[in-house]
């Protein structure tokens, strides 16, 4: 199998992994940046959910999550793993060389994902009866053509990408400064992990306005033509703080997620002898 098509199948494991256990929580970032979870906090909207659809109504969007992340994922790790044997040859990043590298495979990531994006966001707001994600992109497309399919493309790369890159360079920075030939490899999982979890709270808080704004224009397309036009209607309604609706669920969700991907997929790596 070729090193690529490797990096693809271990990345595709680790977003299988990880969206299957943490879903209920982008399901609640996503009720919590809409107006229909009025000011309801996270918790309150946990219970209302259990309550109104049941535990299973938690992974209400998990079709087209799969749908997303499990391509989604490989291809990031892929061509990820592309540019570094292009572009560093066996030398670690430097911190730049992480922005630069994390923010292009999640662009590529993010641009052949999106239509599957847009329907995961329209499962998951409860707004929109679809009865599968082929029915819901046919029915996305035949309503609003191609610009529905792509809608929130700008507000999702200025989140994804930047959240990438940062979230690449804490992590491969915090990674140097950690001792690793002086421990146990059993431990190594867990140190991956920890690495994780510090470089995705970061990355979170600093791209969480811009996933608010592509949460708004995935929802109401025939609303918001522009970014700008969300960015205003969002800071009318809400103020300052109406940007970090929902963060708290997103940054516990997009860290434990990122951590556990990358621990899985450096660990698979490993075991096929190709250095991540």
């Amino acid at each position: 199998m070729h090193p690529v098509l490797k990096a693809f199948v271990c990345g595709s494991i680790s977003g299988t992994c990880s969206t299957l256990l943490f879903q209920p929580l982008d399901l609640l970032k996503t009720r919590l940046q809409t107006l229909q979870a009025g000011r309801a906090g996270m918790v309150t909207l946990l219970f209302r959910v259990v309550r109104t659809e049941s535990l299973l109504g938690l992974w209400k969007g998990v079709s087209p999550s799969f749908a997303r992340c499990i391509p989604g994922v490989g291809i990031y790790f892929s061509t990820l793993y592309m540019m570094k044997q292009k572009f560093l040859v066996d030398r670690s990043p430097t911190a730049l060389e992480s922005v630069f590298l994390g923010a292009t495979a999640r662009a590529v990531s993010g641009i052949c994902m999106l239509p599957v994006t847009v329907v995961k966001t329209r499962y998951e707001s409860g707004r929109f009866g679809y009865g599968s994600v082929y029915g819901a992109l046919k029915n996305i497309y035949q309503t609003e053509g191609p610009r529905g399919m792509f809608s929130g493309l700008t507000a999702t790369l200025l989140r994804d990408a930047p959240f990438s890159g940062i979230y690449l360079m804490f992590y491969t920075q915090t990674k140097k400064l950690t001792p690793q030939d002086q421990l146990d490899p059993v431990l190594m999982p867990l140190l991956n992990f920890g690495c994780g979890i510090f470089a995705g709270i970061l990355a979170s808080l600093v791209t969480q306005p811009a996933d608010v704004i592509k949460t708004h224009m995935q929802l109401s397309p025939q609303k918001y033509h522009r970014t700008s036009q969300a960015v205003a209607f969002i800071y009318k309604d809400f103020g300052l703080v109406g940007f970090f609706r929902g963060g708290v669920p997103r940054a516990l969700r997009r860290t434990l997620m990122a951590a556990m991907a990358w621990t899985v997929y450096e660990q698979m790596m490993e075991k096929m002898g190709l250095k991540s």
